[in-house]
């Protein structure tokens, strides 16, 4: 069913006239528990709930996005050329960019103090997100450089004696709309926009690209631009294959797991509609 596109999640069951509402039952139940009004739910689609923006569901997919990237992280780590000289620096966790900048491979690109005024520069012109607003008022100036040094990297790999660090994030995104892979390779630009910019701001010798891997939640993804990626990565020709098959696996399993649990929520508002 997740796969048909006919889940039964409350747009659909809306579409179908077996309930009034499409908002999302989930946030619903959050929003409620929190005391909070419930108009302008966002619709149940099967996007949503296979989303962090859904409340009932935003821990599960979140940790779905890190068990599924560190298992691709980690068999990358594993499949490298034996010879090669490019560095996976955060292979225990996610690290964010203050903690990166206390290892010595990292101070010897350039100074915290010079990459923190560079990213300044930056983040003034980025519009914060209305949620920020409270802590923006608080103290403007406090807020840019928490933003910046707080900022969480799915991974990264540098490679000191040819200059080069490649950022690398993971995105899963629904895969029912044509051109979802561009939306998602947008996204990712722009959320490393100031990392990107400050750094070939002050370290000039450097070479500093972003790596995107983007896959749809029932395993779609570009086997060429894949084995591109993997190829920049020094992966061994012989391991790309069965990197590719167990990532499009694993986001497959995950997205048919959590989409079965919608399922049962959503039959039995079906059989209550119907007696």
């Amino acid at each position: 069913m997740a796969v048909a596109g006919n889940m039964p999640t409350a747009s659909f069951l809306t579409k179908i006239g077996k309930i009034k509402s499409a908002g999302c039952r989930r946030c619903k139940i959050a929003q409620e528990a929190r005391g909070e009004s419930t108009d302008g739910l966002a619709n149940e689609t099967q996007g949503h709930i296979n989303s962090a923006g859904c409340e009932g569901m935003a821990t599960k997919v979140t940790a779905a996005h890190h068990s599924i990237w560190r298992h691709l992280y980690d068999s990358m780590h594993a499949a490298q050329k034996p010879k090669s000289k490019l560095k996976f620096v955060t292979l225990d966790n996610e690290s964010n960019m203050s903690t990166l900048w206390r290892r010595e491979e990292f101070l010897r690109i350039c100074s915290k103090e010079e990459l923190a005024e560079k990213a300044q520069d930056i983040e003034v012109t980025i519009p914060f997100k209305q949620s920020q607003e409270t802590r923006y008022n608080l103290n403007p100036g406090s807020f840019f450089v928490k933003s910046f040094w707080g900022r969480r990297l799915d991974g990264v790999a540098i490679n000191e004696a040819l200059k080069i660090v490649y950022i690398l994030e993971f995105k899963r995104s629904t895969d029912r709309d044509e051109g979802f892979l561009e939306v998602k390779a947008a996204a990712a630009s722009e959320q490393y926009k100031t990392i990107i910019g400050a750094l070939k701001a002050v370290a000039l010798e450097w070479e500093f690209e972003q790596i995107n891997f983007e896959v749809g939640n029932r395993g779609s993804a570009v086997e060429s631009d894949f084995y591109t990626k993997l190829k920049k990565l020094d992966i061994q020709e012989g391991k790309k294959d069965k990197l590719f098959a167990d990532d499009n696996d694993d986001c497959f399993y995950y997205h048919s797991w959590r989409s079965n649990v919608v399922i049962a929520f959503g039959t039995l508002a079906v059989l209550l509609c119907l007696y």
